[in-house]
C-alpha cells in the first residue's frame, strides 16, 4: 500500500468512527459570529493568562492539531487568518473529544468557546462545543513546502489557495481593485453594460478567435475577442458614456504577460477624444493606487514606478528615435525592410505604417519603464481609429506603457462609415497575420450611418492592472482558473 493509500485509509476510519460515535457527519449549516481577524482585533489588549467574558462561534479548517494529553491544540484557518482552538480534557464533554479525536488536517470545523490569551501570548479560543462540518479524504500538501510546482498551483488552484494565504490576498485584491474602477466609472457617470461573448463576427481587435457552433441554428459562431463594435453600437442609440469588464478570448500565444481568456475594462465616451482617454487611465491607476495603498507609488519586481498625474507621453516615431536610433522620417522603404530581416520580423505584405509598428514592439518596448504613454501610431495598425488631425498617416491611438508591460489601448473613434469601410477592406486584405483579420461588419457599417457623435474608446487589461498591484509576475497568477495545456499522465 501506498503512502497516499495509507492517508486515504486511515482518513476513512476516522470519518468511520465518527458515524459509530453518532456525529452528524455533513452539517446544513454553522451559526458564525466572528472571522479569525475580526478576534485578534476586538481583543488585541487582553492581557496575557487571562480570559474574556465573551463567547464566539468561529468555523475553518483544520491545519494543525498537537495532541499534548489531557490537552489539545488545534489551529483552525478561516478566510481571514489563523486561530488557536484548546481543548481540555477536564473541561468539555466527551462527545467533543471523540471528534477531537478523529480530526485530519483538513478538516473543517466549527467551535464555540470563550476568548482568552495563554500564558506565552497567543490569543486562543477555549473550546465549549465543536461541530464537524467536512472531512478532507485527501492529506493536504506540506505546509512547509507547499505546492512549488506553479502547474499545480495553477491546475488545482483550490489547493494553492487553502495552503497560501498570499494566494488568497492576490484574488482579494483584484476583487477590490474591480470594485474600484466601478466606482470610479459610476462617478463618472458611466452606464455598465453587457455585451454578448457568443458573437456571429469577431471584431474590435487584431486577434485569431475561437470558434464554436450553434446546434440549433447550424451556424458557426466566434467567442468574442473585444467589446468594440457592440459598446460602439450603443453611442449610436443614444448612450453616451458606456462601459463593461467582460472577457475576452484570443486563440493565441501563451506567455507572462497573455493568457487566452482575459478580463478587460472598455469603455466609450461621446464627444470626447483620446486624450481624455488618456485623462480616464491615468485616473484609474491613480485612484487604485490611493485607495490599496495610500500612496500613488506601487512597487513592481523590485522597482518603484509613480502613477501620479500626469503621466508622460512620447509619439511611436519619437520612441523609435530615442530608444532605438531610428529617424523613421529619413528612412526608404528599402531601409525599412532591411531593418526587418535584420530583427527577423516577418510581414506577409508589406506596409509602411506596419513595419514602423513591428520594429517598435521588438526595439522599445523593453526600454518603456514608464509610466508612459506611446501615442500617434501609424495608420494601418487598426482600422477603427481616426486618423491624426495633422498628420493622414498616422492614427490618433495610444497604448500606456509600464515596466515595458502594455497597459491597454484607446483611441479617437473613427465614425465616418465612408472611412471606416475602406479601412475595414483594406486591413481584410493586407493579410498582416493569418487568421487574425476580422470579417467586414455590414451591420456595424450600417449602423454608422445612422450618426456615431466624436469618441473615445478605452481598453485596460485588468490582468495586468492586478498583476502590478500584487507585484505578480506571471499573468496566470491572478487569473483563478487559467486556461493550460492538456494534463499528461
Amino acid at each position: 500500500m501506498s503512502r497516499l493509500e495509507q492517508f486515504e485509509e486511515s482518513r476513512k476510519q476516522h470519518f468511520s468512527n465518527l458515524s459509530d460515535n453518532n456525529v452528524q457527519l455533513y452539517p446544513y449549516l454553522f451559526n458564525r459570529t466572528h472571522l479569525a481577524e475580526d478576534i485578534h482585533q476586538k481583543y488585541s489588549s487582553l492581557s496575557n493568562d487571562s480570559y474574556s467574558n465573551d463567547s464566539v462561534a468561529i468555523a475553518g479548517r483544520v491545519m494543525l492539531v498537537r495532541n499534548l494529553g489531557k490537552i489539545i491544540f488545534i489551529d483552525i484557518h478561516d478566510l481571514s487568518g489563523k486561530m488557536q482552538i484548546v481543548v481540555k480534557e477536564e473541561s468539555i464533554d466527551k462527545k467533543y473529544l471523540d471528534i477531537v479525536n478523529n480530526l485530519d488536517q483538513g478538516d473543517i470545523i466549527g467551535v464555540f468557546g470563550k476568548i482568552f490569551r495563554t500564558k506565552r501570548g497567543e490569543l486562543s479560543i477555549d473550546a465549549q462545543e465543536l461541530t464537524f462540518l467536512s472531512k478532507s479524504f485527501l492529506p493536504l500538501p506540506d505546509k512547509w513546502h507547499g505546492l512549488k510546482d506553479p502547474e499545480i498551483k495553477y491546475r488545482k488552484r483550490y489547493l494553492d489557495l487553502i495552503m497560501s494565504k498570499e494566494s488568497r490576498d492576490v484574488f482579494i485584491t483584484r476583487s477590490k481593485i474591480i470594485s474600484i474602477i466601478r466606482e470610479i466609472m459610476s462617478k463618472k457617470d458611466f452606464i455598465e453594460t453587457d455585451t454578448p461573448l457568443l458573437q456571429p463576427l469577431y471584431g474590435g481587435a487584431n486577434a485569431r478567435p475561437f470558434t464554436t457552433e450553434s446546434f440549433v441554428w447550424k451556424r458557426k459562431l466566434y467567442l468574442s475577442i473585444s467589446p468594440e463594435l457592440y459598446l460602439k453600437r450603443l453611442l449610436v442609440g443614444g448612450f453616451e458614456k458606456v462601459y463593461t469588464i467582460c472577457k475576452n478570448f484570443r486563440n493565441e500565444g501563451v506567455d507572462k504577460s497573455h493568457n487566452p481568456e482575459f478580463t478587460m475594462l472598455e469603455a466609450y465616451e461621446a464627444y470626447k477624444d483620446y486624450n481624455s482617454g488618456m485623462d480616464l487611465v491615468e485616473e484609474i491607476y491613480e485612484t487604485v493606487a490611493l485607495k490599496l495603498n495610500g500612496t500613488t507609488k506601487v512597487t513592481y519586481q523590485d522597482k518603484e514606478y509613480d502613477l501620479k498625474r500626469p503621466w508622460k507621453k512620447m509619439t511611436m516615431i519619437q520612441a523609435l528615435k530615442e530608444f532605438a536610433g531610428l529617424d523613421i522620417d529619413k528612412k526608404t522603404d528599402d531601409d525599412l525592410k532591411k531593418l526587418l530581416s535584420e530583427n527577423k520580423i516577418v510581414l506577409e505584405t508589406y506596409k509602411r505604417g506596419l513595419a514602423i509598428s513591428e520594429l517598435f514592439e521588438i526595439l522599445c518596448e523593453e526600454h518603456l519603464i514608464g509610466p508612459i504613454h506611446i501615442i500617434d501610431h501609424p495608420k494601418e495598425t487598426t482600422p477603427l481609429c481616426k486618423l491624426h488631425r495633422t498628420d493622414k498617416s498616422l492614427i490618433e491611438r495610444d497604448e500606456p506603457y509600464l515596466n515595458s508591460m502594455e497597459l491597454g489601448n484607446l483611441y479617437s473613434e473613427l465614425n465616418d462609415p465612408e472611412l471606416q469601410e475602406r479601412l475595414m477592406v483594406e486591413q481584410k486584405d493586407q493579410g498582416r497575420a493569418k487568421g487574425e483579420n476580422h470579417p467586414i461588419d455590414d451591420d456595424f457599417l450600417e449602423c454608422l450611418r445612422y450618426g456615431m457623435p466624436p469618441a473615445y474608446g478605452v481598453g485596460i487589461g485588468i490582468d495586468r492592472l492586478v498583476m502590478l498591484f500584487t507585484n505578480s509576475q506571471n499573468i496566470r497568477d491572478v487569473i483563478l482558473f487559467p486556461l493550460l495545456k492538456e494534463e499528461s499522465d
